[in-house]
């Protein structure tokens, strides 16, 4: 599976930013699909992750309430729709796919390109 992450971008406190991330392949809906984030100096976090088509959806807690993760099987793509944006959501973020679902960075196979998502205080 091949990954193309997109959306990230400049956004002010508060504000909000969708992310997308498409999959190339035919077994996308069997794949849990995650996003992860990496602020500079800091080790890849979990952000928020769909487990395969039964549509169970895991997030961390620092950004509960605030970010959505939804999928779309008949198109391949996973989005992260991030709202109330706080300038410590500043980092790259990744999509990343394997068969089961997991919060660990480690054990990903397969990883998208990143996308920088800058927010100002």
């Amino acid at each position: 599976v091949q990954l193309q992450a997109s959306g990230g971008g400049l956004v002010q406190a508060g504000g909000s930013l969708s992310l997308s991330c498409a999959a190339s392949g035919r077994s996308f809906s069997r794949y849990a699909m995650s996003w992860f984030r990496q602020a500079p100096g800091k080790d890849r976090e979990f952000v928020a992750g769909s487990s395969r088509a039964d549509g169970n959806t895991y997030y961390a807690d620092s950004v509960k309430g605030r970010f959505t993760i939804s999928r779309d099987n008949a198109k391949n793509t996973v989005y992260l729709q991030m709202n109330s944006l706080k300038p410590e959501d500043t980092a790259v973020y990744y999509c990343g796919t394997r068969i089961g679902f997991s919060v660990e960075a480690g054990i990903y196979e397969n990883w998208g390109q990143g996308t920088q998502v800058t927010v100002s205080s």
